[in-house]
C-alpha cells in the first residue's frame, strides 16, 4: 500500500479553486517534489495531507490517504494521532514555527510527550538525541538555547529535529531552504537525503526551486493553477520535459555556467559614481564588539552591475546599507560622484529583500511611491499633487504595473508585484545607483526572471549603476559585470563575473560554487557523494 495516495483532490476557498483534480501517489521510502510557481497550489496540497484545512471553511473534495489514515473521514483525534506521530511537516519560516519564549529542547520534548506519551526525562533525552542527529553541535547544551540564538540554518535543523521526534513515516517539507544561503541549503538537502536513507521515511518536498528538486527527489510533479502539468521520474521531467510550461519553468532557472549575452550586458563607462574606501562597521563596544564589515574598498561605475555574494553573516547587507547611507561606517568613507558623503543621498537608493516589511501596510502603494517625490518637491511650487500623481502613475506603468493600482494596498499584490513597487519607489528619486539587497530571494524562478529582466532594462535605459547583493550565485552571475565575494566582513575575491565563476582563486569561492544545486540529478548525486566524503575526511 502506498504511503500517500491522493485521488481527484480539490480545495476551494470561497469562489477560488486552489487545487483542481490532483492525483498522485508516494511510495514508502520514496521522495516526491511538488514544483511550481507561487500560487500554483503546492502548499495547499501539503496542508491537505495533514487535514489542516479542517474547520477553516475550505471545501476539500476527493480522497486523501496518508499512512493508512483516511484524512477526509478522520476525526479530530485521529488527525492528531496522524500529525507528528505518522506524518510531520517542516515549514518555510522556522521563526514563525518556533515559540520565541521557550528553549528549543523544551519545544522538541513537548512534541515527544504529546505523541509518544513518554516521561519528562525520556522526552528531554529524545530532544537532545534528535538535535544531535540533525547536526546541531553540542546538542545537550544548545538544547537550552532559544530560537533567536540559532542561525537560520540551525533553526531549520531544529524544525527537522522536531519533525523527527516521533519517527514519522512521512516528512512534508514546505520550502525548507528558500531563505538559506547555498552552503547551508546544501547541508539541509544532504541531511534530508541521509535521513531518508537511514530511516526509510517518505519525503514530500514542496519547492519553487527546480534545482532543489533535482538535488533531492526521485519523482517530480509540476503544478500550475492548481492542476498537474506533468509528473514522472526526476531525470525524465527535468532532462526531457514533455510540456511547454515545464520547459518554460526550466528556462527561467538561472545557471552558474551561463555567460551573459551582449543583450544582457550593461553599458559601462569609466565614470565612477560610487566609491567605498576602507569601510569598517562594528556593532557593540569593547571586547564584545562584532565587526560586521572589515576594511572593504570598492568602486561602482556608471551603467555597470557589481554583484556582492556571500553567506548569511558575511556582511553583505551591512555593506549595502553603508553604501546607501542608512548606516554610518565606524571607519572609512563613502564617496558619491567623487565627493565624501555622510547620511542618505537621494542619488543612491535601495530595493529591499522583503517588500512587505519595507512598505507601510496602512498606506496605498501610490502614496509610498509619492513620498520621495514630495520630499524633493520635484522643483514644483507648493504641492502640485496632480503632477506628483501623474509621475507615480508613470513609474507604476514603467515597472509593469497599472496606474490604477495607485490606491491599492501592499497586501493586495503578489510578492513579485510588491517588489516592482519597491523598484518604482527607488526610481522616484531619480537615482544614479540602486543597491538591491536580495531583491529576488523569496520569489519563484519565473517571477525572479521577470524582476531581473526589469532591472536590466531600467539600467540600460537610464544608465543606472546597480549593486546586486545576494546569496544566490546563479542569479548574481546572470546580472553582474563584476563580482565581489565576501566572507566574515572582508572581500576575499573580486573580478569580472567570468573570472570569478570560471576560474575562482579563493577556496571559499570554490566552496560556494560547489554548493549550488545542479539541474542534472546525476550530477547532483555525484556532488552530494563528494560533499559526504569531504565531511567524513
Amino acid at each position: 500500500m502506498s504511503l500517500v495516495r491522493v485521488t481527484d483532490l480539490t480545495v476551494e476557498f470561497g469562489g477560488l479553486r486552489a487545487v483542481d483534480g490532483l492525483s498522485f501517489a508516494l511510495e514508502r521510502g520514496a521522495a516526491l517534489a511538488l514544483v511550481g510557481e507561487s500560487g500554483s497550489g503546492k502548499s495547499t496540497v501539503a496542508s491537505a495531507l495533514l487535514g489542516l484545512h479542517h474547520g477553516t471553511g475550505a471545501r476539500v473534495g476527493g480522497s486523501i490517504e496518508v499512512a493508512g489514515t483516511d484524512v477526509q473521514a478522520a476525526s479530530d483525534g485521529e488527525l492528531r494521532r496522524l500529525r507528528g506521530a505518522k506524518a510531520a511537516m517542516v515549514f518555510q519560516d522556522p521563526l514563525s514555527s518556533l515559540d520565541p519564549y521557550y528553549a528549543i529542547g523544551d519545544q522538541l520534548a513537548e512534541v515527544y510527550r504529546v505523541h509518544a506519551r513518554g516521561s519528562r526525562r525520556a522526552a528531554r533525552a529524545r530532544a537532545v538525541e534528535v538535535l544531535d542527529r540533525v547536526g546541531i553541535p553540542d546538542a545537550r547544551r544548545r538544547s537550552r538555547s532559544r530560537p533567536h540564538e540559532f542561525s537560520g540554518g540551525m533553526r531549520q535543523r531544529a524544525l527537522i529535529a522536531m519533525a523527527l521526534a516521533c519517527e514519522p513515516e512521512l516528512l512534508i517539507a514546505d520550502e525548507p531552504t528558500t531563505a538559506l544561503d547555498v552552503t547551508v541549503q546544501a547541508q539541509i538537502l544532504d541531511l534530508l537525503h541521509t535521513l531518508r536513507e537511514e530511516t526509510g521515511m517518505g519525503l514530500l518536498l514542496v519547492t519553487h526551486d527546480v534545482g532543489v528538486a533535482a538535488e533531492s527527489v526521485d519523482r517530480v510533479l509540476v503544478m500550475r493553477h492548481g492542476r498537474v502539468v506533468e509528473q514522472g521520474p526526476v531525470t525524465a521531467v527535468l532532462g526531457a520535459p514533455a510540456e511547454p510550461y515545464t520547459r518554460e519553468l526550466l528556462s527561467a532557472v538561472p545557471r552558474v555556467d551561463a555567460v551573459r549575452t551582449p543583450a544582457q550586458a550593461s553599458e559601462e563607462s569609466e565614470e565612477v559614481v560610487l566609491e567605498a574606501s576602507g569601510l569598517r562597521r562594528e556593532f557593540g563596544r569593547g571586547k564584545r564588539a562584532l565587526v560586521a564589515v572589515d576594511d572593504v574598498s570598492l568602486t561602482v561605475r556608471r551603467g555597470e552591475t557589481l554583484g556582492v555574494v556571500g553567506e548569511s553573516g558575511s556582511g553583505k547587507t551591512t555593506l549595502g546599507r553603508m553604501l546607501v547611507g542608512l548606516l554610518e561606517p565606524t571607519a572609512g568613507e563613502v564617496r558619491h560622484d567623487g565627493h565624501a558623503r555622510a547620511g542618505v543621498n537621494p542619488a543612491v537608493q535601495m530595493v529591499f529583500q522583503d517588500p512587505v516589511s519595507s512598505l507601510n501596510p496602512r498606506r496605498s502603494i501610490g502614496e509610498s511611491i509619492a513620498d520621495p517625490l514630495r520630499a524633493r518637491a520635484m522643483g514644483l511650487r507648493g504641492s502640485d499633487e496632480g503632477r506628483i500623481r501623474a509621475r507615480v502613475t508613470e513609474l507604476l506603468e514603467r515597472v509593469g504595473l497599472e496606474g490604477a493600482h495607485y490606491e491599492r494596498y501592499p497586501h493586495e499584490f503578489s510578492g513579485g508585484q510588491r517588489q516592482r513597487v519597491g523598484i518604482a519607489r527607488a526610481l522616484a528619486a531619480d537615482p544614479r545607483v540602486i543597491v538591491c539587497d536580495e531583491p529576488v530571494s523569496a520569489l519563484d524562478v519565473t517571477t525572479q526572471a521577470q524582476v531581473v529582466a526589469l532591472l536590466g532594462e531600467l539600467q540600460r535605459e537610464l544608465g543606472l549603476a546597480l549593486v546586486f547583493v545576494a546569496h544566490d550565485l546563479a542569479v548574481v552571475r546572470q546580472v553582474s559585470d563584476r563580482v565581489a565575494v565576501m566572507r566574515r566582513g572582508r572581500i576575499v575575491e573580486t573580478g569580472t563575473a567570468d573570472e570569478v565563476y570560471d576560474d575562482p582563486q579563493d577556496p571559499y569561492t570554490r566552496q560556494l560554487l560547489a554548493a549550488v544545486p545542479a539541474l542534472d540529478p546525476e550530477a547532483a548525486a555525484r556532488r552530494r557523494a563528494a560533499r559526504r566524503e569531504l565531511a567524513s575526511a
